[in-house]
């Protein structure tokens, strides 16, 4: 069964409350320490503690990154340091860092996020992005541990719901901003992530918090049926007057076993052999039925409805090899509800050999019919043609109803 991480952003996130979320779940403390000791061994030094505090009464895990010559307090989005790195920079010190290819790939993605924000932000190339408080050694800390804490956990999907958001301005590298921040305004917008305004004077979204948010959501909502397999709360340092907190939880959908749903794709762009390819895949996937119908779509394109008939429990599969075998970017899908009838295999003998026969009932509607692989053997045993075959199969149901 799949696991969904689902980070409920009601009071925010950043950085080190999903790293200290993440290692609340149960990610390995072990490894982290590892790829951040190598990830000191590059710079100035810095140290990092994990501990139990809690917020407003609310309980939960503090990570904070200690830097050299700074007496602040970890607090990502408001550094009063100035580092000035480039993404190659950037990338240069991950390479470094001790950690997983898909760790590593998934800390490169965060900062790409990052930087196409900030180069929207400021009229420039990815390359000549400047990062200030993203690029010090904090915030690396930061999202290099993410990264690998969401590595270890082994996540197969990801739902990030609305992240609530502050108002007022902060004080950051580039002066006096508005919040949000316009990093996290063109992160938000770029990346279809919604944000919810609240009353609380501040940053509550910063850009490594939605950058990571970015980077590992699959999902737009949640499943209809699940079990929370652990909690996880990653503190903030900020007061705003009530609790500030990321709750990280590991899911496990808990699908209906009856329950059936149709996911239905136009596709306008992938060719014959690619859509029979497709339908082999689904059917293999565990699909109940597939077909296609002919439709005309916008700009007068002749096109193809992809319908599929699949189970719950195998939804997600079946959505995956659609999206993986498809030109199409997106997927509708719904339940639907079924009304079945009774089913009955039997077999047949006849006076030349027998055949299989599923029965049907529904109240007082009844049928039979052959089975058509069955028939088909059967008639290429015997040299008879299937109407035949049907006829003498019509004729045994009879005489057996009398």
């Amino acid at each position: 069964m799949s696991k969904i991480l689902y980070l409920e952003g009601s009071c925010g996130i950043s950085g080190d409350m999903t790293v200290a979320a993440l290692l609340d779940l149960g990610a390995s403390r072990a490894k982290l320490d590892t790829a951040l000791q190598s990830l000191a061994a590059q710079g100035d030094g810095f140290s990092w503690s994990v501990s139990r505090k809690s917020s407003y009464s609310i309980a939960g895990c503090d990570f904070d990154v200690h830097l050299r010559h700074h007496e602040q307090p970890h607090e990502e989005g408001y550094h009063h340091h100035h580092h000035h790195r480039h993404l190659a920079d950037v990338k240069q010190i991950i390479a470094r860092t001790e950690m997983s290819d898909r760790a590593r790939k998934l800390a490169l993605r965060i900062f790409t996020i990052v930087a196409e924000a900030e180069a929207h932000a400021h009229g420039c190339t990815v390359d000549e992005v400047h990062f200030h408080e993203v690029g010090a050694w904090d915030s690396l800390a930061d999202i290099i541990g993410a990264a690998v804490l969401i590595d270890d956990l082994e996540i197969d999907d990801c739902v990030v719901t609305a992240l609530t958001e502050g108002e007022g301005t902060i004080q950051c590298q580039h002066g006096e901003l508005p919040v949000p921040v316009p990093a996290v305004l063109n992160i938000a917008q770029a990346h279809a992530i919604p944000l919810r305004r609240c009353s609380v004077r501040g940053e509550m979204v910063t850009p490594t918090g939605i950058a990571i948010a970015v980077a590992l959501r699959t999902l737009s909502s949640l499943p209809e049926q699940y079990r929370v397999l652990q909690t996880g709360i990653g503190l903030g340092k900020r007061d705003f007057g009530r609790a500030n907190f990321l709750r990280a939880m590991l899911l496990e959908p808990d699908a209906d076993p009856e329950q059936i749903y149709e996911i239905a794709a136009n596709i306008d762009d992938s060719t014959p052999e690619e859509l029979g390819f497709l339908m082999e895949e689904l059917f293999r996937a565990g699909a109940r039925d597939v077909w296609f119908t002919p439709c005309v779509m916008k700009k007068n394109r002749p096109a193809t409805v992809l319908s599929v008939l699949v189970d719950a429990s195998l939804l997600s599969s079946a959505e995956d090899t659609i999206l993986l075998h498809s030109s199409t970017i997106g997927l509708r899908r719904h339940p639907v509800q079924r009304t079945t009838m009774l089913r009955e295999m039997r077999e047949i003998t006849l006076p030349y050999g027998t055949v299989r026969v599923k029965c049907v009932s529904h109240g007082e509607i009844s049928h039979c019919y052959p089975e058509y692989e069955s028939l088909r053997e059967l008639a290429l045993a015997t040299g008879r043609s299937l109407r035949s075959i049907r006829g003498d199969i019509a004729a045994a149901l009879h005489s057996q109803t009398l």
